[in-house]
């Protein structure tokens, strides 16, 4: 479902800062009916075998809202938390939506880890509320920008795991495409995007990246 409804080729510029020929949006699967249920489950199942026994999960908005959300939905006994990317200006002014068990176990969640700054920005906040870091996790790892080894830093001693890495995603976009689209296989051509061999010449000399 990732690779179907969340993966993007093309050229596209990076929160980072960055440019990247491809491009995650995980909330168009974790938003989506059926993809917030496997979501939660996923979620739900690596926490159980990992042994975490958390209180509560949480992560920076807007990209851990629905991953939280599915998440205490399945499990119907793991609460919920939100952090604020700045304290809110009116009523308590509190960073930390939800949950506030000063001393809770929880663990921190993300979408997809580029730089992994969203993922630190939660841990810290977490931290500095009171709470007690028992696993990170993200969906999506992308493995480039140093996002793991800034993540690693910030969470321990406690882990940080992925469930997938974008060359999952990415081989299985690639899989559905080739049997989903016709291809007509070019012959001594450069693609007319990057230069590499092509593979396809519809709709035009393309290589194995720039296809779709």
């Amino acid at each position: 479902m990732l690779a179907h409804k969340s993966f993007r080729l093309g050229e596209f510029k990076l929160s980072s800062g960055g440019k990247s020929d491809y491009y995650i949006d995980c909330r168009t699967t974790t938003l989506d009916a059926k993809g917030s249920r496997l979501t939660g489950q996923v979620f739900a199942d690596e926490i159980r075998e990992r042994g975490w026994k958390p209180q509560a999960i949480g992560g920076l908005t807007m990209g851990a809202d629905p991953i939280v959300v599915a998440v205490s939905v399945v499990t119907g006994e793991l609460h919920g938390f939100l952090v604020r990317k700045a304290e809110k200006q009116h009523g308590t002014g509190q960073r930390i939506e939800g949950f506030r068990e000063k001393g809770a176990r929880v663990v921190i969640v993300d979408d997809v880890c580029t730089t992994g700054a969203s993922t630190v920005q939660a841990i810290e906040a977490a931290r500095e509320f009171g709470f007690e870091i028992a696993g990170v996790m993200c969906l999506v790892e992308r493995e480039e920008a140093k996002g793991r080894p800034s993540v690693e830093k910030a969470a321990a001693p406690a882990p940080f795991i992925s469930i997938f890495t974008a060359r999952d995603v990415r081989a299985e976009h690639t899989l559905q495409t080739d049997d989903t689209e016709p291809v007509v296989f070019a012959v001594a051509a450069a693609c007319e995007i990057c230069g590499r061999p092509a593979v396809t010449n519809v709709p035009g000399n393309r290589c194995a990246v720039h296809r779709s």
